[in-house]
């Protein structure tokens, strides 16, 4: 299942990633990217657990949120 999800985060991370990109410019306000984070996550963490981790840092995610490093907690 991991690598299922792992293969739907690349598929966003290479079109729809770069489509939202582009028609409202920007970037990613956090290192690593929530894509990338979400990656790790699930990796490190398992699939319920870094999914959660993955959604919230999606809602911190906004203009009003932070920015900067936000690595996956050990």
């Amino acid at each position: 299942m991991k690598k299922i999800i792992n293969f739907l985060i690349d598929i966003y991370k290479n079109s729809l990633s770069i489509l939202l990109k582009t028609l409202f410019g920007g970037g990613c306000r956090y290192v690593p990217t929530c894509s990338e984070y979400a990656k790790i996550a699930i990796s490190k963490k398992g699939l319920v657990k870094g999914s959660i981790m993955s959604i919230n840092r999606l809602l911190r995610c906004n203009r009003f949120g932070g920015w900067g490093e936000d690595p996956v907690s050990n």
